[in-house]
């Protein structure tokens, strides 16, 4: 069965600059370990920048990694978490990429 690594950018703050609070993150820990049994994260903070609408946003992110099969089942699980977490994190947008790896 091929692998993929997917890879969740997670922003340290809403859209209007205030924190997000500790436990967002930490309960989507659990749910990733939960379900794959293990979880990488880069919590050294990452930069962006994106335009929506006309307006510029600056993000602060960490970084979720999950190394798993690469099955339609996976596909559909990722599909949805990227639905709870535009919703958990109060985000126009989070960004889950999947790569091909292969691991030695």
């Amino acid at each position: 069965m091929p692998l993929e690594r997917y890879e969740i950018l997670l922003p340290l703050n809403y859209n209007d600059g205030t924190s997000i609070e500790p436990e967002k993150f930490q309960q989507t820990r659990r749910e990733l370990v939960a379900k794959f049994g293990a979880v990488t994260m880069d919590t050294q903070p990452i930069s962006g920048v994106w335009i929506h609408e006309g307006r510029e946003y600056n993000d602060e992110m960490i970084r979720f990694i999950i190394d798993t099969e690469s099955t339609p089942e996976i596909d559909r699980f990722f599909s949805e978490l990227k639905n709870r977490l535009k919703e958990r994190f109060r985000q126009i947008e989070i960004w889950i990429t999947a790569t091909p790896i292969r691991i030695f």
